[in-house]
């Protein structure tokens, strides 16, 4: 199965907008639909709490004509407009789906940040992981966010085979971004953070980036917009991931970025398991 994964930084921007940025990233969508993966997760869609409009829908529907659509948004108490994810996923396909809440701080449980797909062997759920923020005033908050979605994937990990994806807002060793001295104790690159991580897989679960490629470096997902030269330099991060069960790391195929060109930001991420 072919599963993709993509934080699109707006999903009225992509679909609506007239942006230099807003068609690049056009371009990206159009790039996902020829993957014809069964699976496509969206983060931080940034919809309403009402979700996407009927021309979102329309547009989606022309994008990918094939495809069930399903989202988690934002709602009070939490900000507007903010996080938010969505999956696509293929029309004879029949999962289940859950929108846990797995009794995090503050309004994070209320910020649209998880959404997960239950088939008869296996979970698929993507996250859409809290940034520590500026100044790492959400840093406590992340921290225990942490425990709490690790403990869930452990939670659906007992009864069934997992692949877990999303922004998970942390690089987790010095190889996963370009400038790890220079980052130290920066959002997303804090020993906390790193920490957090680390603790997750150690649940029994695979980073299947490193399992399929090793120790390859200067290989990311994510590029910051506020420095134009950033993907050119490619001085980036790779903070966004595919995970599996351990017991069905050998399953994995192909663990890849899918290029995004010149648009900076986080890139689509390609999966092919034979599950």
């Amino acid at each position: 199965m072919k599963f993709i994964s993509w934080n699109i930084d707006s999903l009225n921007a992509a679909l609506t907008g007239d942006s230099p940025r807003a068609l690049l990233s056009q371009m990206v969508l159009d790039k996902i639909a020829t993957y014809d993966a069964e699976v496509i997760a969206v983060q931080e869609t940034k919809l309403p709490s009402s979700g996407p409009t009927k021309k979102h829908l329309e547009i989606l529907k022309d994008k990918f004509p094939a495809y069930e659509v399903v989202w988690n948004s934002s709602v009070e108490p939490a900000r507007k407009g903010y996080a938010g994810t969505m999956f696509l996923y293929k029309n004879n396909l029949t999962p289940i789906v859950h929108f846990p809440i797995i009794k995090a701080p503050s309004t994070m449980d209320y910020e649209g940040r998880i959404i997960t797909l239950e088939f008869e062997k296996f979970y698929l759920t993507q996250v859409y992981t809290p940034n520590a923020g500026e100044n790492l005033n959400r840093l406590e908050e992340r921290q225990i966010w942490d425990m709490k979605y690790a403990d869930y994937l452990a939670s659906l990990d007992k009864s069934k085979e997992v692949v877990a994806t999303g922004d998970f807002n942390v690089a987790h060793k010095e190889i996963d971004l370009a400038n790890p001295k220079s980052n130290r104790n920066s959002a997303g690159f804090t020993d906390e953070e790193r920490k957090g991580f680390t603790n997750l897989l150690a649940k029994g679960f695979t980073d299947t980036f490193r399992y399929i490629h090793g120790d390859i470096e200067g290989v990311y997902s994510w590029w910051g917009q506020r420095v134009k030269t950033s993907k050119i330099n490619n001085s980036g991060w790779r903070i966004d991931y595919w995970l599996v069960s351990d017991k069905i790391a050998d399953k994995v195929i192909k663990s890849d970025m899918i290029d995004s060109g010149t648009r900076q930001d986080h890139t689509p991420l390609l999966l092919e398991i034979n599950i």
